[in-house]
């Protein structure tokens, strides 16, 4: 498990910094963007600027969650574990969300292994500090009840996915929802983490990522998987990519 490797306090809550630089850091997150001014003045002070990297583990199940994340940039995978230890991927989380969903229920432990995929930053905040602060922020409790059922549709599409698409188009629809979260082309990938992230086997995986490549969709090296052709991914990814992003706007536009 990796550690921390580095703080920063954030700015004033009243006016978050949105530029990096003299010790100040931008704020990505949307949740955080979208709570008032009161709000802020709440929280900020009790959050942590921290800096995580590659695979960094950040809850694992059946553990006490001492602290909760609100993702800056970068991107985490929710992970459900088996008891022989076999691994699939059931969520991405990214700057759009939060990684300690049960907490805002009152529940104490995961479900789930949350980990990052690459270098990511977050606003650390722990556990017992935002249960205190929640009955203050409603905007903000409101945010977070969203995001969770956004994440919970998330996963019961993926459950789905899973278990009725091929692995070239699972890893399509993966690798569109990646990018959807870090903005970038680029990801750091091997075959055995991706099969542990698609349920699939490392052959699997090399096989499907073989095909991508020859079809001019992605470009594959050994640790690194970069997106040569967009619109021919889309075409390649299941039906579940566009679920997933179509009910996500239908529900953000309701809200607003």
């Amino acid at each position: 498990m990796t550690s921390i490797s580095s703080r920063a306090p954030l700015k004033s809550p009243a006016a978050p910094d949105r530029s990096s630089g003299n010790g100040k850091q931008p704020l990505g997150n949307l949740i955080l963007k979208n709570i008032g001014r009161k709000e802020c003045a709440d929280i900020f002070p009790s959050l942590e600027f921290v800096h995580l990297r590659l695979h960094q583990i950040m809850h694992e199940p059946g553990a006490v969650i001492h602290s909760v994340y609100f993702l800056n940039d970068g991107m985490a995978s929710v992970l459900n574990v088996q008891p022989d230890g076999k691994s699939v991927e059931v969520g991405l989380i990214g700057k759009e969300g939060f990684v300690g969903v049960p907490v805002i229920f009152g529940f104490k432990t995961s479900a789930t292994r949350i980990i990052t995929q690459g270098d990511a930053t977050a606003y650390r905040i722990p556990t017992d500090v935002l249960r205190r602060v929640l009955p203050t922020c409603p905007k903000l409790k409101l945010e977070l009840e969203r995001f969770s059922l956004l994440l919970a549709f998330q996963s019961s599409q993926l459950a789905a996915c899973n278990r009725l698409h091929g692995v070239e188009e699972r890893l399509a629809r993966w690798l569109l929802m990646s990018y959807d979260r870090i903005g970038s082309k680029t990801m750091p990938l091997t075959q055995e983490f991706l099969g542990q992230m698609l349920g699939a086997r490392r052959t699997s995986v090399s096989v499907a990522a073989s095909i991508l490549q020859k079809a001019g969709m992605i470009t594959y090296t050994r640790g690194n998987v970069t997106i040569s052709n967009f619109d021919k991914l889309r075409q390649a990814a299941c039906d579940c990519y566009t679920v997933i992003q179509n009910q996500t706007e239908s529900w953000q536009n309701e809200a607003r």
